[in-house]
């Protein structure tokens, strides 16, 4: 099978196994939604001419093996399919933000690999990103006093 590409100059063949995983609260919706998160990702995919070689929705996780043109950054990719995903998910299922907080649906960083899967990596980045998650959700935000009057907050 011949799946080197190319363009006038140049030929390429640049694939990539990328893992992303949701946010520890939002795995919850995650699996409601899954379908429509999957309909998402591959529009994307296809708007920046991004070839989804294979992808697979899991419980916790997103792995897919794609095809991503020279022309884009791989990192430039993953903002874009992150973003845009995430306000588009938000924009499909509106009635979440109000349920679950702010419009933040998938966990900080991604994982790349190029072509190979190695699974002990793979499970150790997945299991750092959720106990990060959890860590960062377990920070206590509330404030004390007023700022405005410097009263005990009740």
């Amino acid at each position: 099978m011949n799946d080197v590409k190319s363009l006038s100059h140049s030929k390429w063949r640049c694939k990539y196994h990328i893992i992303f995983t949701p946010k520890y609260r939002r795995q919850i919706i995650y699996g409601r939604i899954k379908a429509d998160v999957g309909k998402i990702l591959r529009d994307l995919c296809k708007r920046k001419n991004v070839e989804i070689i294979e992808a697979e929705c899991c419980p916790d996780h997103i792995h897919m093996l794609v095809t991503i043109p020279p022309h884009l950054s791989v990192s430039s990719f993953m903002g874009y399919l992150k973003s845009k995903s995430s306000l588009m998910i938000f924009d499909k299922h509106a009635n979440l933000k109000y349920k679950y907080g702010n419009r933040h649906f998938w966990c900080r960083g991604y994982y790349v690999d190029t072509v190979g899967r190695y699974e002990g990596a793979i499970k150790e980045y997945i299991r750092n990103q959720l106990q990060e998650d959890i860590a960062q959700d377990t920070l206590n935000f509330k404030e004390y006093t007023d700022p405005f009057t410097g009263e005990p907050v009740k």
